[in-house]
């Protein structure tokens, strides 16, 4: 550790330089971690926030857009609660539509339709819960959007009225658009295309998109069986979400570039630092130092500048990610996140880093004594 830190002290400039490459990768990791929780949230946090553990839609539905295509029978939710595991199961609706309330905001809203007494009726933050026969409980997202407790907004096209009577505590979104809870019986009613007043059939109140389903330990396959239905658990119900995959799948490849190139940008650093000191390494070597004390002394002064710029890049984009989060960008910024990038930032630098001091082990004695010339 010695020579590792007398070089950390005596070169200072050069460390610098290399450690704010490092730092700069590390902020934006961090502010790249945000944008991905933000963007994760704002496309399912609606559905993440159901108390569910799986979804049984129609059989043989086309995945990446179940909550859009499949419809299934209310009645298998009774097939659904009878089952091992299963400790309740509901009817559940979801549709989207555009909508514009008596004060002139037009708002896309994600309508769910559950039954006011089952066990995804949300409860409100402000105002009440799901009772009257119009009134939906609202995203507190929609209220930054322009919408207000107590207003009436109208469904384009039919001129379904629907009065806000509540607000949930935290953000509930669908495909970035904010969620409504309204009663099930509305939903089927708007999801048909029916106009206030208008007669349904009652095939219409027969039909749901899926069985919301909570129960750890169920056996879906049995049940879904039993039920003619198809289930996904909740996570994978996620990739029905409009635009979820492709979101997550080309941020995901975005992290996975930058990693790389953190990586081989330290061991680049460390290869060329490692052969500017050839010289010195082989008077270590040629004065009796072993190999192994040379290669941990390099290894341990690359961990210690990693660990300083990489704590100090995650403290600037930190900083730089509380401007964004609660912004007009979906941004939020999640201490598991912040911790695993810097963490594998470390990691993949001290593999980078490791790779490039091996080179010590190749350096002849002989250099030092003019052997080379």
């Amino acid at each position: 550790m010695f020579l590792a830190l007398r070089e950390l002290r005596f070169a200072r400039a050069r460390f610098g330089l290399m450690g704010a490459v490092v730092a700069l990768i590390a902020a934006l990791m961090v502010l790249l971690s945000g944008l991905a929780d933000g963007l994760v949230d704002d496309g399912v946090s609606g559905l993440k926030r159901l108390p569910v553990t799986s979804f049984a839609f129609e059989s043989g539905v086309q995945h990446d857009a179940a909550f859009t295509r499949s419809v299934v029978d209310t009645a298998d939710a009774a097939t659904w609660t009878g089952r091992t595991g299963v400790t309740a199961a509901a009817p559940f609706g979801l549709s989207l539509a555009n909508t514009e309330s008596d004060r002139g905001v037009e708002l896309d809203l994600a309508l769910f339709g559950v039954e006011a007494g089952s066990f995804l009726a949300p409860a409100a933050a402000r105002g009440t819960g799901l009772g009257s026969p119009d009134g939906i409980v609202v995203s507190p997202t929609a209220l930054a959007d322009g919408l207000a407790l107590g207003d009436t907004v109208t469904v384009d096209r039919i001129g379904t009225r629907l009065k806000v009577v509540g607000v949930l505590d935290a953000q509930h979104t669908f495909g970035h658009v904010d969620v409504a809870y309204l009663p099930l019986r509305v939903w089927q009613e708007v999801h048909a295309g029916l106009r206030p007043g208008e007669n349904a059939s009652p095939r219409v109140y027969e039909q749901a998109t899926a069985i919301a389903v909570r129960g750890e330990g169920a056996d879906l396959a049995a049940a879904d069986q039993a039920a003619g239905t198809e289930s996904l658990t909740l996570k994978e119900s996620f990739d029905a979400s409009p635009g979820y995959r492709a979101e997550t799948s080309t941020l995901l490849l975005i992290e996975v570039f930058l990693y790389a190139i953190s990586a081989l940008v330290v061991g680049a650093f460390f290869t060329v630092l490692t052969i500017q000191r050839k010289p010195e390494i082989a008077v270590m070597r040629a004065m009796g130092a072993p190999t192994g004390h040379l290669l941990r002394d390099a290894l341990a002064q690359a961990l210690i500048l990693l660990l300083a710029f990489v704590a100090l890049g995650v403290a600037v984009g930190v900083g730089l990610g509380a401007f964004m989060d609660g912004g007009g960008v979906p941004f939020r910024l999640a201490a598991g996140s912040v911790a695993g990038a810097a963490a594998l930032l470390v990691a993949l630098g001290t593999a980078g880093a490791l790779l490039a001091v091996l080179r010590i082990a190749s350096v002849d004695p002989l250099t030092a004594l003019g052997g080379a010339r």
